[in-house]
């Protein structure tokens, strides 16, 4: 484990493949069902960056910002609304929650982990943007 790895918690080696690997198939799993079920893309497309903008709240400061782009970007949300659109047989609830989940599915994929209050650029999975290079 490297140095940076230790201090930030990041997740290296085979274990950030697995991570990512499992981000890949949430993001494949979540399309699929969206498709199999006939949810509107233009929904989709609508809504799939809409996480996205939980990085907003770094204008405020990094640990701010951490704070609420990990709530945006953690399984529980979605997946708790995933839970009650199907208790409620609810169309829309179901396609945000599929989206939300594709969504993060993708974002762990291309290695935006969870973040640290160190900075946006510190994940779970490792360090990413220019500083990553530094």
């Amino acid at each position: 484990m490297d140095e940076e790895a230790a201090e930030t918690g990041a997740a290296t080696g085979g274990v950030n493949i697995v991570l990512r690997l499992e981000g890949l198939t949430l993001f494949l799993s979540m399309v699929m069902l969206y498709a199999a079920w006939g949810g509107s893309w233009l929904v989709f497309a609508l809504l799939f960056f809409a996480p996205d903008l939980s990085f907003l709240a770094y204008l405020s400061d990094a640990r701010f910002g951490a704070l609420v782009y990990n709530a945006a970007h953690s399984y529980m949300a979605p997946v708790m609304l995933l839970t009650l659109g199907f208790g409620l047989a609810s169309p829309l609830t179901l396609s945000i929650a599929l989206i939300w989940l594709a969504h993060i599915g993708i974002d762990r994929a291309l290695g935006y982990g969870l973040k640290y209050s160190a900075g946006f650029g510190f994940t779970h999975l490792g360090r990413i943007g220019r500083q990553r290079s530094a």
